[in-house]
């Protein structure tokens, strides 16, 4: 655009300037003047306002003495590009100065002559178009810009979306993963206690005990299998292995009672068929609490409690800490995927020892409103 402007200002002012009684004629200076508009434009996008006050300043020392031209050329691209980038007020208010400097009064006290009132109000009409023209190139590039703005935001939004998803779903495996494995090797340590201790005393309740870290280990071994399927597949579907239904309470709370937990049992309510999410969640709740039972107080006796009511699952799973405590080892992550299956539901769980001694776990699952999807 420099170069174009270059050419058609040193060009167009050749024809222009023999045409003026009171222009001088062209000479280096002139030429100097034509060609430092166009050389400032290289600059406009970088330097709007200091460019058109350049590009104003140049345009003014051609008029005085070689009279109007396409020199005016420069100072318009100029004047747009500084309206458009920069403050709009600052630019504007050179409209009327340039009118006053380059049009009237300040042309006929210099004795260029005075235009007819009908080329002053032309001259006026022309300097309105050209704020128009910046105006509606600042609000298209607004309204583009705008665009940019949303179409950015929505890609951001698709992405955390995306890693929201993928932090769930790792989550989710988490949970399943240690409520699988974290149940059944709390179980079979407690079993291989059991009858390393009995082993050459009583070798026939070391051989039940045995047999129970068995059928825990293949149990273990079915279910991770059945997820890791699952996981494999990308679906949703459900595992292929029967999950765990808090109805049938003497099977959840079986293998703990194999591993020589006494677990007693109360049901409250009529029992009925739960959303699946709801029925698993309640299940895995009941075993991890009884797996922390095995893992921390080996030999305690635990009591489970579960309420049906018309809106909510409750359950309640004490221990009486009366066992034997295990030996301390690193902190797991059995309480906080609870709480994480109950909040995940809309519901609620705590988990503290209770004031006369042994650990109590409350939950409290919402089971309106849901669909079973099993």
């Amino acid at each position: 655009m420099a170069l174009f402007v270059a050419v058609v200002q040193l060009g167009g002012s050749r024809g222009a300037n023999p045409n003026q009684s009171f222009a001088a004629p062209l000479d280096a200076y002139g030429y100097l003047l034509l060609l430092v508009g166009p050389i400032a434009l290289l600059f406009r996008r970088r330097y709007p306002m200091t460019v058109l006050l350049v590009v104003l300043a140049v345009t003014a020392a051609y008029v005085v003495r070689y009279g109007y031209g396409p020199v005016f050329i420069s100072l318009v691209i100029a004047f747009l590009t500084a309206a458009t980038l920069g403050s709009r007020w600052p630019t504007y208010a050179l409209i009327p100065l340039g009118y006053l400097g380059f049009i009237w009064p300040v042309p006929a006290l210099l004795g260029h002559g005075a235009p007819t009132w009908w080329a002053a109000l032309g001259m006026a009409a022309w300097l309105t178009v050209l704020v128009s023209a910046a105006e509606g190139i600042r609000q298209r590039r607004a309204v583009v810009e705008a665009r940019k703005q949303r179409a950015e935001a929505a890609r951001e939004s698709a992405e955390q979306d995306r890693l929201r998803r993928a932090s769930d779903e790792r989550l989710a495996i988490a949970r399943e993963l240690h409520d699988v494995l974290a149940h059944s090797l709390s179980m079979i340590n407690v079993q291989s206690s059991v009858a390393l201790e009995l082993i050459d005393t009583k070798p026939e309740q070391a051989a039940t005990a045995l047999a129970a870290i068995k059928a825990a280990s293949r149990d273990a071994l079915g279910e991770v299998h059945s997820l890791l399927t699952s996981i494999r597949s990308g679906t949703d579907r459900a595992p292929t292995a029967p999950a765990p239904s808090i109805a049938d309470l003497d099977a959840v709370v079986a293998r703990a009672r194999s591993a020589g937990i006494e677990v007693r049992t109360d049901v409250e309510g009529e029992v009925r068929r739960l959303p699946s999410v709801v029925d698993v969640a309640a299940a895995r709740i009941v075993q991890e609490s009884l797996t922390n039972v095995a893992r921390h107080s080996p030999g305690s006796s635990a009591a489970v409690h579960v309420r049906y009511s018309a809106h909510h699952l409750t359950l309640r799973i004490d221990d009486d800490g009366r066992g034997n405590p295990a030996p301390a080892t690193s902190g797991g992550s059995g309480i906080r995927g609870m709480i994480e299956r109950a909040h995940a539901l809309g519901g609620e769980l705590s988990a503290a020892p209770r004031s006369g001694g042994g650990f109590r776990v409350d939950a409290r699952l919402p089971i309106d409103g849901g669909e079973d999807d099993r």
